[in-house]
């Protein structure tokens, strides 16, 4: 019998490493889907750490970083994907401490970014670099692989140029939104993770929290004082000032993003939308742009209007 549990988790194990290291694969070297392959790089570590416990799960999430070693080249973009591998172990251990979901976001990307921070001093000092020179590299490759893909996707050579000609302001922008980009990004991945990852975790009988009903879910009325106070900072004449302003309000424009899906989902629920029509909605905000910006207004504008609210009592 024991010799049977064993090979189980054996079999668990290789099962870990190969799925994470096909996705990564995927997300590498598939040019479209790749795009939506790295949301799914933390779930197979979080399903296994939850399903075999934190050392073996540990031993998972190392291999599959070897893995990644093995298969990918070494720069900033290896440690990107190592990060995503340790979000999911981080969120694995999270759940069993049955925090609420704002503490279990927060405390996992606090720990991620903070082992992100320390290896990219690390990636620096190997290579003898700068870290803000390094980011401006990076920036500025990204942006000259973004030129190169419009023009093979045919975007017409007029707009390429405006774009090229804007191409050291958009640098300059991007370099200092950065912390803010990252932050933002952090939560929605760990926010994704977790509502991916709920029917994954329930269907196969492991733990999963209950972080109550999340269509309910509101952003305390003190955060409007920030949002004021960075759209104040935008219009004063010092350029760090306004940067700081800019990184401050997209940080809390992508939580008021959340409370404008708790808004959706609860209106979704109570209109009993069917599941395939759900799922079509959600990834057309997914992939709109300006819908993205409708759900932070209308998470924004729920501090005075209370839509949740107003929904029950129309039902009463």
């Amino acid at each position: 019998m024991p010799q049977t549990i064993q090979g189980n988790i054996s079999i668990d194990i290789a099962k870990g490493i190969a799925i994470t290291t096909l996705i990564f694969a995927a997300s590498i070297y598939l040019p479209v889907i790749g795009l939506v392959c790295f949301l799914f790089i933390p779930l197979p570590i979080f399903f296994y750490r939850s399903k075999l416990g934190r050392t073996t799960g540990a031993i998972v999430l190392v291999a599959s970083i070897m893995m990644i070693f093995m298969i990918g080249t070494i720069s900033i973009d290896i440690f990107f994907f190592i990060g995503l591998l340790l979000f999911g172990f981080v969120l694995g251990e999270l759940i069993e401490f049955k925090l609420s979901i704002e503490k279990t976001i927060l405390y996992a990307c606090a720990l991620v970014l903070s082992a992100g921070v320390f290896g990219l001093f690390f990636y620096s000092n190997i290579f003898d670099t700068g870290i803000i020179a390094l980011i401006s590299e990076y920036v500025a490759k990204s942006l000259n692989l973004t030129i190169a893909l419009c023009e093979k996707m045919g975007v017409p050579e007029e707009n390429i140029r405006i774009f090229s000609n804007s191409l050291e302001n958009i640098q300059y922008v991007l370099l200092r939104i950065i912390p803010a980009m990252v932050v933002a990004s952090s939560f929605f991945l760990a926010w994704a993770i977790l509502l991916i990852a709920k029917p994954i975790l329930k269907a196969r009988g492991l733990f999963y929290p209950d972080f109550g009903s999340l269509n309910l879910w509101k952003v305390p009325d003190s955060f409007v004082w920030g949002v004021i106070g960075c759209g104040l900072m935008l219009i004063l004449p010092e350029r760090g000032i306004k940067m700081v302003g800019l990184n401050g309000l997209i940080i809390l424009m992508s939580i008021y993003f959340f409370q404008g899906m708790a808004i959706v989902s609860f209106f979704f629920e109570k209109k009993r939308f069917p599941s395939i029509l759900k799922f079509f909605l959600y990834s057309l905000i997914a992939i709109q742009q300006v819908i993205v910006l409708i759900i932070i207004g209308l998470g924004f504008s729920d501090i005075w209007l209370n839509y949740r609210k107003l929904g029950i009592k129309q039902e009463n």
